[in-house]
């Protein structure tokens, strides 16, 4: 049943104008709507991200949504332009090095987090990975 439906992310924030700041301006996500409680942005492939107004500020400790990129590099030195500090991680399994980047079994991902400190991932699948032939596949229409 949900094998054919695409995923949507949603994330809190205390201040919508902020975030809106953020996923608009920064990252050039496309606003598709807004009231005065969400804010909903169209990202790749059929994707969106929600960004709902909560009064007390949440603090997830993990990675709550992630952007497959096709150059790693490229979109750190983009980020790192527009202001957006990566990440850095020295944990047992973790450890990225001086740009943020980290090479897990050949997919490397990088973090960053918004204005809310909700922890956002850069990845990078390796060539033969599922998730690029995905990619591909989507990006063909298939």
């Amino acid at each position: 049943m949900f094998a054919n439906s695409p995923i949507v992310a949603i994330l809190p924030a205390t201040n919508l104008e902020r975030a809106r700041a953020f996923y608009e301006d920064k990252l050039k996500l496309r606003r598709l709507s807004s009231d005065p409680d969400n804010l909903m942005f169209e990202a790749g492939i059929g994707t969106l991200l929600v960004v709902y107004k909560r009064e007390v500020p949440t603090k997830a400790e993990h990675t709550v949504a992630g952007f497959m990129v096709e150059d790693i590099e490229q979109a750190i030195e983009y980020l790192k332009g527009v202001g957006v500090s990566m990440e850095h991680y020295d944990l047992p399994g973790l450890k990225t090095d001086e740009r943020g980047i980290a090479d897990i079994e050949g997919e490397r991902s990088a973090w960053f987090t918004d204005p809310e400190g909700n922890i956002i991932a850069v990845m990078q699948p390796s060539p033969e990975s599922a998730l690029r032939e995905r990619q591909r596949a989507h990006a063909a229409g298939v």
